[in-house]
């Protein structure tokens, strides 16, 4: 479990083929010294398991579904990419329960600036909008954010120099696919409400 709330940045120092699907070796200098062999980090938003590691680099296997199904299928040597460790009990949580399990990928449709701040918003598929509401939480790339909009299939949230200073969401452009979490007390809520209102089929009699 995570916060949404980005530890540092890496860069992908190798993306190869392995028996499992790929092996992505991260360098973050000085950030493994307490991430044990077998500990989940959050990469880009999705979780994955350390298998090896040292003071400057860090290993994962990642599978093939995991490499179709999130933006890290597409990674190469010199991308950038957000890191978070995994929550322990007593931390600060500063943005929202993230689960690392990417829901669908998205697209950076347009950016407004305005001074201080940015508009961005993602087109999305319609089996993730339902799950998106205003003022409810998104985790994107990882990073927790709070939706502010939302148009048809198009998600909306404001987002602060900050945030665009510490993340690798400031180099990303129009056009650019991103991991999309929804929030799990949403999905959780919505789909509950779907199975009680679903009509319930008889159950048929004899044999």
């Amino acid at each position: 479990m995570f916060s949404g709330i980005i530890d540092a940045t890496g860069q992908v120092r190798s993306c190869e083929p392995s028996a499992a699907g790929r092996r992505l070796v991260i360098r973050a200098p000085g950030y493994w010294a307490d991430a044990a062999h077998g500990a989940s980090i959050a990469i880009d938003g999705v979780c994955l398991t350390v298998t090896n590691q040292d003071e400057a680099d860090a290993s994962f296997d990642v599978v093939a579904e995991t490499l179709r199904c999130t933006t890290l299928g597409g990674l190469k040597p010199g991308h950038r990419v957000n890191l978070q460790k995994s929550l322990r009990a007593g931390d600060r949580i500063d943005g929202h329960f993230v689960q690392g399990h990417v829901d669908a990928l998205g697209t950076i449709a347009r950016i407004d600036r305005d001074r201080g701040e940015s508009m961005w918003w993602f087109d999305v598929d319609e089996s993730t909008i339902r799950y998106l509401i205003p003022k409810g939480s998104v985790a994107i790339d990882g990073i927790s954010l709070t939706v502010a909009a939302i148009d048809g299939l198009q998600l909306g949230v404001a987002i602060i120099p900050t945030t665009l200073e510490l993340t690798t969401l400031g180099t990303k452009q129009v056009g650019d696919a991103v991991n999309i979490e929804t929030d799990i007390l949403s999905r959780t809520i919505v789909e509950t409400l779907e199975r009680v209102s679903a009509p319930r089929v008889p159950l048929a009699s004899g044999v």
